[in-house]
């Protein structure tokens, strides 16, 4: 049996790759507020993948990580208007049914893993 990691050092782990660029070059992500002890509320960008519709087109997203992360998923937000089938136009939420790493979501997961998929 793996031990857990808990809630605050997987997303101590997140910060500091999304801070230091570790990850994918097209994704970014960090703390929407430096002072959220409980680092829930971040802020993440994509790049429109190439050759697409969306190339050289930046998105801004929130995301928000529960109690419960990374148990549970994030809920995901655009800032920034786009036209993809797993996000409601109104409002800009990604519909986690829609969004096949949010629909399956398995604790290994990360944010990262959400700003991918998102980008394909």
């Amino acid at each position: 049996m793996t031990a857990k990691i808990p809630r605050n050092f997987r997303l101590l782990e997140e910060l500091e790759k999304g801070e230091k660029g570790l990850g994918a070059e097209a994704c970014s992500y960090g703390l929407e507020d430096g002072e959220d002890l409980l680092m829930s509320n971040w802020n993440g960008t994509i790049l429109g993948p190439p050759h697409s519709v969306h190339e050289n087109r930046i998105y801004s997203v929130k995301m928000h990580c529960g109690e419960k992360y990374p148990d549970e998923p994030p809920t995901i937000q655009f800032v920034s208007q786009v036209n993809l089938p797993c996000v409601d136009p109104r409002n800009g939420m990604v519909d986690p049914k829609q969004l096949p790493c949010l629909a399956q979501w398995k604790r290994e997961n990360t944010m990262e893993t959400v700003l991918i998929e998102l980008r394909r």
